[in-house]
This record gives C-alpha cells, structure tokens and sequence, in this order.
C-alpha cells in the first residue's frame, strides 16, 4: 500500500507532483490548514503532512494523527508545530534548514544597505515631489566592522557577502571553531567585544531561551554609539522597546527589522521613527526560496516514506538513503538486542550503555542509539519508536552511554547492550552475511542464536537431563520449536538457552517448566521482526 500524504498549505504544483512521481499518494488541500475542525477530522487517513505556516500541529491535532509518521515544514521554521508532542507520539518533524538561506542573508544585506543609506524614506521623499538631497546623508559599508550573532548557514553567507563588501566581521557563536572563522574570514570575539566595536550589528541566531532578549536594554547599551542594527532572523532577539529609546536619543544611528516579537505586527515602539526600516516578515519572500523549500519537503518526506532516510529532522538523527540501505539490517539489529534486556527487567532502569564494535562503529551511532532506545522502551510502551523513546528516557532520567572499538574478535562488527539496573544485563549481537541479525552473546556466554517473534529464555545449572526435560515438557504441551541455541559459561556451571517458538509461550507452560526444577528461569520474549 502506497504511502498517503496530505498538502494542507499552499506548495508548487511541481512539489506535489515530486510525491506523484515517487510513488505516493498526495491529496493538495491548500486551505485546509485554516480549518483545525476539518483537518482534525481527515488527519488520520495519512502517513505525512506537509504544511507551511498557515497549519498548526498541535497535541489535540496529533492525537487524532494514527496514521501519521512524517511532518514536513517547508521553510526553516516550526513555530506552528508541537515538537515534544510530535515526538511523544513518534512522528518525525523536518524542515528545510537551507532552501531559503541565500535569500534571507541577502534580505539581511539589502536591510543594511537600507539603513546605512536611508533608502525607504528617500524613496518616500522623492515620490512626493520633494529633492531632500541634503536630507539623507547616509554612511558606507566598506571598511566598516560587521558585527555577526550567529555564524551558521545563513550567518557565514552574510559573512561571505560582507567580505565581498569589503567590511571587516567579528562574529558571535559559542559553536563557532576558530579553524572555520578563519575559514570564513571572520574573527571569532565574545558578545561584548563585538558590541563594542561593531558599526553595524546583525543577528542570525534562533529564538531559543539562551537567544531570547540576546540584545536587551543591558547589552544594547553596551554598543559603539552610532551603531546600526539589523534582525531579519526572528523576533524576541532584541528588546524593541529598548531599541526604540536608544534610536530616540541617538546613540544607535539606525535600525532595520524583518521580524518582530509578535507578528503579524500591527503596533510597535519601532513604528514610524525616522531612522528605522521595517518589512514584513520578508526574509525568505523570494520565487526561488518558495521553490526550493516545497521542492526540498517534497523530495525529504517521500524519501522518509519510502526508503526511511531521514534528513533535517528536528527530532530523530539524519539517516541518509545509503545508511538506510546498509544499515537496516544494523538498526533492526539494535532495536532487537534493546528489546531483549528490555524485557528481561521488571525494575527502573538507570542506564543504558552501548558497545559498538569493528564496521558497527562507523555506522551513525545516533540512530542506532535510537534503535536501542527504543526497544528498551517497547517493554512498557508498545508504540515507542526511534523518535518516542529517546523523549521517555531523557524524561526518566536514564542516563546513555556509547563507546566504540577497533574489530577485536572474530566478527566484522559487533554491537552489545549493557542495561543497568538494581544490576546488570548485557547481550550482544551481529549481522551475518546474509542480512539477518543474531544473537551471539548473553551474560557473557556465547550462542549463535537466530531471531524469531516468539522467544523463550530459559537460566539453568548445566547438570544432565535439562535439554530433554524442556524438548518432553514443551512436546506434551503441543508446543513447536522452530530453534534451539544453548550455552554455559563451564561444565557444571551457569547455562542459558534461547529457544524460537512459532507460537507465544503460554504462562500454563512456563509453570510447566519452573515445575520441573531444572530450569532457574523461564521468560516469554516477544519481537518484531
């Protein structure tokens, strides 16, 4: 059955025939993002959702999601989805981090040229029959310092352009390399030296809790007098009211703003000083922009669907359609060993630590992580997922840990899961050549066990008598066995077997065995193959 995805705000035609073209099935419903009653009503016919800004995921929406897997946000912001809820549920959330990246930095470029020459308000003057000439004195860019808050994608392109321009940059990023400001041509300062010195000041960062008010009335009184500033990033970032005085006495020459604290803005302390630019939320209004990000949704979210590659998702690891297809094996692998000690425990989990060895530890550890995570969590939540688990976990408190190894035994790879608990429990497991994942070691003991739905684990003394104990009791039961592994650490000692059953082992049988004496445990595990 082909995968369904629902268009809920306007997207290009060639967007929702990439979906066509890819073999899903897409219904273009560009209103219905404006109607929460109409589209909580059809919402559970699909497995994708793709939406601008008119839509708004929230936890009442998803709750009527069932069917849902994917949202694709064509554009860089999410303001308009609940993220946690989305995730709690195990739908994914992408965006378009880089479609309209040019065309924002080169709105944020356009808004300095603006500002340093006063090109709204000549404009204005010259419409109206006026020759003010004298009026708009304005001041160059070149040789002018550039103050850069947030040197990522967007940020290193209006670094890029203002070197073009001649204009020496200081950026701000505290995820900012000193090998990539060299690389990029900037030098790399602390915010208070950047707002001492910097003649112009613009802001590419998001709206987060630490970036919140990042130019407060404290730090803006922190800036070179004459200062001009510029926000096409998002509102929040700077104290407008704040602003407003500075601009009022003087002391910052000039500002221009794309985005404001609450949109649409209507009113603002901002709002008809002379020496203010303002544009409507702007920065990514371009044909091409529009273009590029419904092109990159459309492309991303049949590539989810179809293949599982992730990419720009804002709540599971990227996975790539190669990894996906080398890997799949490995996550499948991952989700089964998680399941495992997972269901080998009735107490709180404290940790999970992870082994990755020889070719597993150059694959994407972050989901294969997810895998783990995520059949450790199925044991108390059946609908956990890669994108759900890992939320419950951070919420429980559980503490993750991964290390990897050079090749070190007699497999290409290897990967083994350590859960603790009131005590440990370990079990590894690697992919054969032919594509299927087995276990290979459980409490320290080797076994080459194959993986079925239905499985038995069994804790024994290795003494005389217990293999025909379990075949005899399980056959007068009419139980089937599809495999059988055992091991024992030594003669006499500890013994273990994994016994693949074709159907779940009923409890009247597992009294059955306990009954007997031979066996120290007996426990029905359950997965999905």
């Amino acid at each position: 059955m082909a995968p369904k995805v629902l268009v809920s705000d306007a997207l290009s035609e060639t967007a929702v025939q990439i979906f066509r073209d890819r073999g899903v099935e897409v219904d273009y419903m560009p209103d219905l993002g404006k109607d929460k009653e109409k589209l909580a009503e059809i919402i559970g016919n699909y497995d994708g959702l793709a939406i601008r800004s008119a839509t708004k995921v929230t936890e009442k929406l998803l709750e009527k999601a069932t069917r849902l897997k994917v949202i694709g946000r064509a554009g860089i912001g999410v303001d308009n989805v609940d993220i946690p809820a989305a995730s709690k549920k195990g739908v994914i959330v992408m965006n378009t981090p880089f479609g309209n990246s040019v065309t924002t930095a080169e709105h944020a470029i356009a808004l300095m040229f603006a500002v340093a020459r006063q090109l709204p308000e000549a404009s204005v003057s010259t419409h109206a029959g006026k020759w003010e000439k004298n009026r708009f004195m304005g001041v160059e860019l070149f040789n002018k310092t550039l103050g850069v808050i947030g040197a990522g994608n967007i940020g290193g392109i209006v670094i890029d352009r203002a070197r073009g321009l001649h204009m020496k940059v200081l950026a701000y990023d505290p995820f900012l390399s000193d090998e990539r400001a060299r690389e990029i041509g900037a030098t790399k300062v602390e915010l208070d030296e950047l707002l001492a010195k910097a003649d112009f000041i613009t802001l590419h960062v998001p709206l987060t809790d630490k970036t919140r008010n990042i130019l407060s009335a404290e730090n803006l009184a922190k800036t070179k007098k004459g200062v001009r500033i510029v926000n096409a990033a998002r509102g929040g970032l700077i104290d407008e009211a704040a602003l407003a005085e500075l601009l009022k006495s003087g002391h910052v020459a000039g500002a221009a703003l794309d985005v404001f604290a609450t949109e649409p803005a209507t009113d603002s302390p901002l709002f008809n000083l002379p020496n203010v630019v303002v544009t409507p939320h702007l920065g990514a209004s371009t044909t091409e922009a529009q273009e590029n990000v419904a092109l990159q949704v459309a492309e991303q979210m049949a590539d989810y669907l179809l293949t599982g590659a992730v990419a720009n998702a804002l709540n599971m690891p990227s996975v790539t359609a190669e990894e996906a297809a080398v890997m799949g094996p490995w996550i499948k692998l991952a989700g089964h060993l998680g399941t495992f000690v997972g269901q080998m425990t009735d107490e709180p989990i404290k940790a999970i630590n992870i082994l990755y060895d020889g070719v597993a530890a150059g694959m994407n550890l972050n989901a294969l992580n997810a895998a783990v995570i995520a059949g450790v969590m199925r044991a108390v939540n059946p609908d956990a997922n890669m994108v759900s688990a890992p939320v419950v976990a951070r919420e429980r408190g559980i503490q993750i840990a991964t290390t990897t190894q050079d090749k070190s035994g007699v497999y290409d790879g290897y990967i083994k899961v350590t859960m603790v608990s009131d005590r440990e429990r370990a079990i590894a497991g690697t992919v054969f050549s032919d594509g299927k994942p087995r276990f290979i070691q459980i409490r320290g003991i080797n076994v080459d066990a194959e993986i079925g739905e239905h499985m038995m684990y069994t804790r024994n003394r290795d003494v005389p008598g217990v293999i025909g104990t379990l075949g005899t009791t399980l056959g007068e039961m009419g139980v089937n066995m599809a495999n059988f592994t055992l091991g024992r650490v030594a003669g006499g000692g500890d013994a273990i077997a994994i016994t693949y059953l074709d159907a779940p082992l009923r409890e009247d049988v597992r009294e059955a065995l306990l009954a007997t004496g031979k066996f120290e445990m007996v426990r029905p595990l359950r997965f999905e193959l």
